[in-house]
């Protein structure tokens, strides 16, 4: 019977506790996308956001370019978040680690939004595109589901 009630309170804080973790956003400049408008990439456009058009989503900041983008972003908000927390999907996807992103270097892929690092001649998309995208994308998939959490 001990054992019982210790296997379910053990239980019930671990559900509780797995509630209390936040994702870890890339949150660079405080707001997600350095501070871009996430929405404006799904018109092929990188706009940035202004302060007067801001919102709080999973307890991240985004600003927007517009009121009207603003809106489209409320109305659904999963469409336009970034893949893995707005960081460089090809270094999640190559080494598992969170590398701050070149707001101007996106790519959108099947309705998602993917940003990618890009300085120094490095830029990661190129890499992304040319070693598979479809195979990356899995492979970081893997990754960001292992480290989301952690800071």
């Amino acid at each position: 019977m001990r054992k019982t009630f210790f296997i379910f309170f053990l239980s019930l804080g671990c559900a509780i506790s797995s509630f209390g973790q936040q994702i870890d956003y890339n949150e660079e400049k405080g707001y997600i996308a350095n501070g871009y408008d996430v929405v404006s990439y799904f018109s092929n456009k990188v706009l940035r956001g202004i302060s007067k058009y801001t919102y709080t989503y999973n307890n991240a900041d985004y600003k927007f370019s517009s009121g009207a983008n603003l809106e489209k972003f409320k109305a659904n908000p999963k469409m336009y978040v970034p893949k893995y927390g707005g960081w460089c999907a090809y270094a999640m996807a190559d080494k598992g680690e969170k590398v701050r992103i070149n707001p101007k270097t996106f790519e959108i892929r099947n309705g998602k939004l993917y940003l990618f690092y890009n300085a120094f001649f490095d830029n990661t998309l190129e890499s992304w595109l040319k070693e598979g995208p479809n195979e990356l994308r899995k492979k970081a998939d893997v990754n960001w589901d292992k480290i989301k959490y952690k800071k």
